[in-house]
């Protein structure tokens, strides 16, 4: 009993074809690719990597909106500040606040080649500097489609803290290690939990893994270098943070003095 004929749908149908010298070639027609899908990118087939003549394989453009965006994701930029662009920083009439604009300008476009030289930004709340430290971070994942990563101080001591529990699922390290390994890392509110020994040492574990790997961290702080008079009694950064690692942030970043109205005040007088 011969085997049953398979469809002509089925069949691979050779093309014969005639070259200059004479001699015949047999060529396949060209396939679609496995899974019958109709919508796959017609550059790439699907696969991701599309072929580019005297180059070879390269990240087929279809891939990268996808990939911007898992970047994002992975960033952990709280929904609140989801927003912020350098565009929509509203400086007001605040010389300093337009000057933080301007050094957070030249972030984005010295990034390669600042050597990881990032930003420390200082002033009241309300004047923005949450606002910018994410719109560095944004931009330049968007630019660059690198790795970027937010963390709140305090909170970020506080899942190093719940990873000693032994019943904790994670350890310190794993805490620890998208914070190295970020090419750029927001740290926000540097100074916000109480001063010890074990705050300070890993703070100068986190910084000191950043600046000998030249990565770009920006510092956001409630916390001047300054004192009003010698009567003020409140504490300053290098309080706060001591002075190895106020140090050490003199060499890693530039320092910003932000000084303005808290926009939220200012917000809400404009909308009575």
């Amino acid at each position: 009993m011969t085997p049953p004929e398979k469809s002509k749908s089925k069949q691979l149908r050779m093309v014969k074809s005639a070259t200059d010298d004479g001699k015949v070639e047999v060529t396949a027609p060209a396939q679609k690719p496995r899974g019958g899908n109709d919508s796959a990118c017609p550059r790439c087939f699907g696969t991701g990597l599309e072929m580019v003549p005297g180059e070879g394989a390269r990240r087929c453009d279809c891939q990268m909106s996808d990939h911007r965006e898992r970047l994002f994701q992975s960033a952990r930029i709280p929904a609140r500040y989801q927003h912020c662009t350098l565009a929509n920083y509203d400086a007001g009439n605040s010389e300093s606040m337009w000057i933080a604009k301007r050094e957070a300008q030249v972030v984005l476009d010295d990034f390669l080649v600042i050597d990881g030289r990032g930003l420390l930004l200082i002033g009241p709340v309300g004047v923005g500097k949450t606002h910018l430290a994410v719109a560095i971070l944004r931009e330049l994942i968007d630019r660059y489609q690198i790795t970027g990563l937010f963390s709140q101080f305090g909170a970020l001591l506080r899942r190093i803290q719940d990873s000693y529990n032994p019943i904790s699922q994670t350890s310190e390290l794993t805490v620890l290690q998208p914070v190295f390994d970020a090419d750029v890392l927001v740290l926000d509110e540097l100074g916000a939990s109480k001063p010890t020994d074990w705050v300070r040492d890993t703070m100068m574990q986190i910084i000191n893994a950043r600046y000998n790997d030249k990565r770009l961290t920006i510092f956001t702080t409630n916390y001047s270098d300054k004192r009003k008079n010698d009567a003020d009694t409140i504490e300053s950064l290098e309080d706060r943070i001591g002075v190895p690692l106020r140090s050490r942030l003199y060499e890693m970043c530039r320092t910003v003095e932000i000084e303005g109205e808290d926009y939220r005040k200012r917000s809400v007088a404009q909308n009575v």
